[in-house]
């Protein structure tokens, strides 16, 4: 048995009782850890030598990765202005220290979870966003979430959340987004007597929203570098959807995000136009 590729196979750190399992010795386990092929995380785990830090960090304090930190374990699409502390979930009066840098959630988990796993459930991941980071940025990760796991919203909506803000998440929960530019752009219309689709086939092409029927808005995401010819192809798009009778709004990463007044009011002058005719 290759040690080494063994464990890396299954994410760099495994539970001692695992391999023993798979039919290893103790002894060997042993020899393989004297001989450096893989190294020993606290009593009861396993690591190879480049383990993922924060797996190892959960490890050595007997704890799981919650809220961003699963989050960015699972490949979320996470804001960039979220910070890159380590969040670890444990169990209430665990002991521990509270070393800086580190966030930890002292909760009991929502459901049943196998005790030699190094990360929390989805469901325990998406409570600790909602109550820890904003609550825009928790919807963004929310939506992420149910589209990268596939898990459709009644689903979500039927779990026992134990916060307010848990369970006002999933009630406006979509699980359409395409991004999450996408979910901040809705969300924020929430509010607004209109209605708003979302990814909706026109002339050809996806569109990133439709308000009422006319106005289509597209957004040009965080890491919006189109090439050439996908930025000509853009263009002759929204020139095909004007002569279709659409009116075509495009905004940015950053006038959504960071410049929300002034989308509010170009989209507020577009619909007046429109409605006053």
């Amino acid at each position: 048995m290759d040690l080494n590729a063994w464990v890396a196979a299954r994410g760099g750190i495994v539970h001692r009782s695992d391999i023993l399992d798979r039919g290893m010795s103790a002894p060997a386990l042993r020899r393989a850890i004297v001989d450096g092929a893989v190294r020993r995380v606290r009593r009861y785990w396993v690591a190879v030598p480049d383990a993922p830090p924060q797996l190892v960090a959960a490890a050595e304090a007997t704890a799981r990765l919650a809220c961003v930190s699963a989050a960015r374990h699972h490949g979320w699409w996470m804001p960039p202005e979220v910070d890159d502390r380590l969040h670890l979930h444990v169990r209430p009066h665990a002991e521990g220290a509270r070393e800086a840098g580190v966030v930890r959630h002292w909760t009991v988990p929502i459901g049943a979870l196998h005790s030699r796993l190094l990360v929390e459930s989805v469901e325990d991941t998406l409570q600790h966003l909602a109550d820890c980071q904003p609550r825009e940025t928790a919807l963004v990760l929310w939506e992420d979430a149910a589209r990268s796991e596939n898990l459709p919203a009644d689903v979500l909506r039927r779990v026992a959340w134990r916060s307010p803000r848990a369970r006002e998440l999933a009630s406006v929960l979509t699980g359409l987004m395409d991004s999450g530019l996408e979910t901040v752009f809705v969300d924020r219309l929430r509010r607004w007597d209109v209605t708003v689709w979302v990814q909706v086939g026109l002339a050809g092409h996806d569109v990133d929203a439709v308000i009422d029927g006319w106005l289509v808005v597209q957004l040009d995401g965080f890491r919006y570098h189109s090439s050439s010819a996908e930025r000509t192809r853009d263009l002759a798009h929204d020139r095909e959807l004007v002569a279709r009778g659409y009116t075509v709004l495009r905004f940015s990463y950053s006038e959504v995000v960071y410049g929300w007044d002034r989308v509010e009011h170009a989209i507020a002058r577009a619909l007046a136009q429109r409605r006053r005719a």
